[in-house]
């Protein structure tokens, strides 16, 4: 079965950094696309951030891109997402998503992520 956890998340105020981290256990390969997500208040999930199962092409949101990255050490099927600048517009809880099937292309669409985890809460004061 597989599991994905998240953690990392907190309250920060305005200006500072957190990074999360999502671990992916019970899957056999590592050659997998990872991406975060965020769901704030009353909104839809939006996507965040995606890694190519090589590690080495990566793709963000407008609202994220020069401010966040995301990065994976597939060894430990860990993902990571290191978040600068936060501000309020960023409190959300985020989700870790994993794509199930093997050498897949990145992807922004929510519906190719497979295997999620339960959400880390991130809250950014003013």
């Amino acid at each position: 079965q597989v599991q994905v956890a998240e953690s990392g998340g907190g309250l920060v105020q305005a200006g500072e950094s957190l990074r999360l981290s999502c671990a992916v256990s019970g899957i056999t390969y590592r050659t997998f696309v990872m991406s975060w997500f965020r769901q704030a208040p009353g909104k839809d999930r939006e996507f965040v951030a995606a890694i190519s199962w090589r590690g080495i092409s990566t793709y963000y949101a407008d609202s994220t891109k020069g401010r966040f990255t995301i990065s994976r050490d597939s060894a430990r099927n860990t993902v990571y997402l290191q978040m600068n600048s936060l501000t309020p517009e960023d409190t959300a809880v985020y989700y870790c998503a994993a794509h199930a099937r093997e050498f897949a292309e990145i992807t922004a669409t929510r519906t190719d992520f497979d295997f999620w985890g339960q959400g880390t809460q991130v809250i950014v004061s003013s």
